[in-house]
């Protein structure tokens, strides 16, 4: 197995621009999840669509349209099923956001520097440079985030045990957008921070095997059956949403299955994985702590005890307010991007998950899973398959103020030097909060019992630990929406 060490910014300048001229470029304002989309003057066309995608999409809005009446249709009239075959179809939908789009002419017109998990693309300008360095440099983050993987709801899958059913729409989202963020942790694990997705086959082979890892059947040893299964403890069930904390303590759960699996020929995750929720399981209030001596004693058991460290892999749920996010928090949110260990957000708006990949000023940018694609089977070691449906050249983007509190962060560390430079990060961070940290770092949960346990569970800031939450300081269904 192949294990790339690289790490940092990526450089524009040396980034190639072979395939921007066959793609456009898209800056889609539009709300995750949704299809609504605003525009100036109303239009036979854009009627067409709006009231087509408030009939057929997967998040139905009745304020979209005045065909009141149109849910009621019967779906074995011949055109009505032609009609909604194609609008649920990937072509449909991006179709519908190139003619109602607001914006086809860049991320936006501010200067302003992009962070993209760790990667710096800046596109400011002056009068010596003209427009070619800010030109390269958004050919360069394109290129990147089009290289991100997307997973999204598939149908036609085997059925998930008893339930039935062959499809996640309407409820795996938060499902996806976790399996997203692994999948880039193994992308910078197996293929490093500057692999960019091949334009020629035939394709990388760990490329493809980390692809078929998330396969829609219980063969792939991360897809959404194996998830549900390992998730049970927590909740999971198929056809329900969850919560980040509970997905994030799915994914431990299923790692640590896959790690007591015999007669495997490769470790299916090659690195230890964390959940920061901090003393007590986050009942002692205030924010999470990173325990130092836990991360060490989490590497310790994923390599049986052979080695100190391992590659190491961390997730911190977090419920920053109650109904919105508590803007004190969006700073600290912003700067995690800026880390070379930037693993993204889990996050969107409530009941449409999303993966948060990047920032710029006070906008998001992230990966939909809410399109609906055919599910897609090739072998791990398939290096001319079509892996199209795993990437996604339309930039989507939200204001980070109206994400739901809900969330989780993910880190991926590659080493010790590796850990204690974001340890070093996160501290910093912290400690620049101005008393509103995301989450603390300790040598143990011993050195930070005096400071949490001064932490009101009613802090003003509206952090909330996973325990205030299911407890009813959250409705549970509330908790449990995102």
């Amino acid at each position: 197995m192949k294990v790339v060490r690289d790490r940092g910014a990526v450089s524009p300048s040396k980034t190639t621009t072979t395939d921007t001229s066959k793609s456009s470029f898209i800056s889609d304002s539009s709300e995750p999840g949704s299809t609504d989309t605003k525009f100036s003057k109303p239009s036979l066309w854009s009627s067409f669509f709006a009231s087509a995608f408030s009939v057929f999409d997967i998040y139905r809005d009745s304020s979209s349209t005045s065909h009141n009446e149109a849910p009621h249709i019967r779906h074995r009239n011949g055109w009505t099923s032609s009609v909604k075959k194609i609008v649920t179809s990937g072509t449909m939908r991006r179709i519908q956001e190139r003619v109602l789009g607001t914006s086809k002419t860049g991320i936006s017109n501010t200067t302003s520097d992009i962070w993209l998990l760790g990667a710096c693309y800046k596109i400011s300008q002056d009068d010596s440079s003209g427009n070619a360095d800010a030109t390269n440099a958004l050919a360069a983050f394109h290129r990147d985030f089009s290289s991100r993987i997307l997973i999204t709801y598939r149908k036609g899958f085997d059925m998930i045990e008893d339930s039935k059913l062959t499809s996640d729409v309407n409820w795996g989202c938060m499902l996806r957008s976790s399996q997203m963020l692994v999948a880039q942790a193994l992308l910078f694990h197996r293929l490093g921070r500057t692999w960019r997705k091949p334009l020629d086959k035939p394709l990388d082979r760990d490329y493809v095997e980390i692809l078929h890892l998330f396969g829609d059947s219980e063969a792939s040893a991360f897809s959404i059956h194996n998830l549900l299964q390992a998730g049970k403890a927590y909740g999971l069930a198929a056809g329900s949403w969850v919560g980040p904390y509970a997905m994030c303590r799915s994914w431990e759960s299923l790692a640590r299955s896959k790690r007591e699996e015999t007669n495997l020929e490769y470790k299916t995750l090659p690195m230890a994985v964390y959940v920061v929720s901090g003393c007590e399981d986050g009942e002692r209030g205030g924010a999470p702590v990173l325990s130092i001596e836990d991360a060490a004693r989490h590497c310790s058991e994923f390599s049986k005890g052979r080695e100190d460290w391992t590659p190491i892999l961390l997730l911190v749920p977090l419920v920053l307010g109650l109904d919105k996010i508590n803007p004190r928090y969006i700073p600290s949110l912003q700067a995690t991007f800026t880390f070379p260990q930037s693993l993204g957000i889990l996050g969107g708006k409530p009941g449409a998950s999303t993966y948060i990949v990047g920032v710029q000023d006070e906008n998001a940018f992230y990966l939909d899973p809410h399109e609906v694609q055919p599910v897609v089977n090739f072998s791990r070691d398939d290096v001319e398959a079509n892996t199209s449906s795993y990437h996604c050249d339309v930039v989507r983007h939200i204001p980070l103020d109206l994400i739901d509190p809900s969330l989780a962060i993910g880190f991926y560390c590659r080493d010790k030097d590796d850990f204690d430079d974001f340890c070093s990060l996160a501290s910093k961070l912290a400690d620049e909060s101005n008393g509103a940290p995301l989450f603390t770092v300790a040598n143990s949960y011993k050195s930070s019992k005096h400071d949490s346990s001064e932490v009101r569970d009613d802090d003003p800031l509206g952090v909330m630990t996973m325990n205030d939450a299911e407890e009813g300081c959250l409705n549970e269904d509330d908790w449990q929406l995102l």
